[in-house]
């Protein structure tokens, strides 16, 4: 990687990290306050909208934002198309989530449904207004201009999220706080962009940028259907307090592999773009990428994994056990989630969103099959089952990054197997601590300390190559 683009990357690594674990950090404290005044069923009722919500919102992006990043000549016109077209999508959807509505209600058994999903959907219109705004930000790695929409949105709603908690709005904090993030988010994204729509529209730029994001769109499509095909299930088969109990752990193992592959996948793109005819390059550089990836994101989920008792109990209440009961296996299915962004990411740099839509829709053929199969074994057999459903879906995702880059499934295991090992080591130790500890706030404090040692001292006896690679970046700079 070439030095201007190194000092990009860091710059835009370390406002986007800002950016994540500043907005979820204060998502996380909100829900620490809320989460001890609401119930498991208040967040169960929301989380059965969310497949509702992420389709839509995935339907009006259309991946017109993947397509303006990577178009080096886009125009204003293109612009202006993509911005109109969001629009009149947005409006589109909503409609038609009002009018599902009461179905919905019915579906689940549940008719406060109906009122929450006709508030709750107008984040779709909201969010149809920013796609360009963002994308072109993006583009042109802007990343701390980026930044502020999510940081101010996350502090507003917050704390409008705590206030309606605590005056008794129950779960309509949660429908409100999305709103009002949605509306201040929006806001500070036009406050920065430069760029403003004007009135033209045209369908050669349209099918230009369509031919490349349908695909992106189709694909995002299926997978917001599937991960939140679980929750589908859930709220259905079971009941909203499982759900809820189901969401919290999630929403926990979210958090770090969210981050982290959103903090990857903001910054490389845009940059490996820059290098998608060079394969001897990119190969190089996604090597790099996923080890460094590794080497952060799988201590992380396997500590998390570890500390699921005390970390959930200790922090929201003894209320939400059960949730630490399905975090350790939501924990190690998600600590693939980064190496399978990775892996994608390679197929919209190369321009091959054919490739990408044609391993998605393989991949979910196999999910569904294992979610089918476990479900009469109960929701903890489920989330297990997710383990292995995750792991199929990295060796299909890894295929054509071998046919690609010759940087095939067991390259890529053998380049990360050390930090795999380690990782699984220091949850190893942490769990047997965790059998001698009686008192759980020692052992939250234990599990941190002796885990972070643990896996850095292993790391600098050892001499892991990662290290030496986040140290070239910090050079540079």
């Amino acid at each position: 990687m070439s030095g201007s683009l190194k000092d990009k990357a860091l710059k835009g690594s370390i406002w986007s990290a800002l950016e994540r674990f500043w907005v979820h950090g204060v998502q996380f404290l909100v829900m620490l306050v809320v989460a001890n005044i609401l119930t498991p069923k208040d967040y169960g009722l929301v989380t059965m909208l969310a497949i509702f919500i992420w389709v839509s919102q995935t339907l009006v992006d259309s991946g017109f934002g993947q397509a303006l990043i990577r178009k080096k000549d886009r125009t204003d016109v293109d612009c202006s198309t993509i911005f109109f077209f969001n629009i009149v999508l947005g409006f589109f959807f909503y409609l038609i989530l009002y009018l599902i509505a009461p179905m919905v209600a019915s579906f689940y058994e549940e008719p406060l449904l109906q009122s929450i999903l006709r508030v709750f959907g107008l984040v779709v219109i909201l969010n149809s207004f920013a796609v360009v705004q963002g994308a072109l930000l993006t583009a042109n790695l802007q990343f701390k201009k980026m930044s502020m929409a999510p940081m101010a949105g996350s502090i507003i709603s917050g704390i409008a999220a705590i206030v309606m908690a605590v005056r008794g709005w129950g779960v309509w904090t949660l429908v409100y706080q999305q709103i009002v993030y949605g509306i201040v988010n929006n806001f500070v994204l036009w406050f920065y962009s430069p760029w403003r729509p004007r009135w033209a529209f045209s369908w050669k730029s349209f099918r230009e940028m369509f031919a490349f994001g349908a695909n992106l769109m189709i694909s995002g499509l299926i997978d917001a259907f599937y991960k939140n095909m679980y929750s589908l299930v859930i709220g259905k088969v079971f009941n909203a307090q499982k759900l809820g109990f189901y969401g919290r752990a999630d929403h926990y193992a979210q958090l770090p592999a969210h981050n982290v592959t959103t903090i990857v996948m903001r910054v490389t793109y845009p940059i490996l773009c820059k290098m998608q005819d060079d394969d001897d390059r990119l190969r190089e550089n996604y090597r790099k990428l996923l080890k460094v990836t590794a080497f952060i994101i799988f201590p992380i989920m396997c500590g998390l994994a570890g500390a699921a008792y005390p970390s959930i109990v200790l922090l929201i209440g003894k209320k939400w056990e059960f949730s630490t009961i399905l975090l350790v296996p939501i924990c190690f299915t998600m600590m693939w989630y980064p190496i399978h962004a990775i892996n994608l990411n390679l197929l919209k740099v190369k321009g091959r969103s054919d490739l990408f839509l044609r391993l998605e829709i393989i991949k979910k053929i196999f999910g569904v099959i294992v979610l089918v199969a476990s479900i009469p074994f109960g929701l903890v057999f489920m989330c297990y089952a997710q383990i292995a459903n995750s792991l199929i879906s990295l060796a299909i995702n890894t295929y054509y990054t071998g046919k690609l880059i010759n940087l095939g499934f067991w390259r890529q295991m053998n380049d990360i197997s050390h930090i795999l090992l380690t990782s699984l080591l220091m949850f190893a130790i942490i769990k047997v601590l965790n059998m001698w500890i009686g008192n759980i706030v020692l052992q939250l404090v234990v599990d941190i300390v002796v885990g972070v040692v643990f896996y850095a001292g292993i790391a600098y006896f050892f001499h892991f190559k990662e290290i030496e690679y986040i140290k070239s970046l910090q050079e540079k700079q």
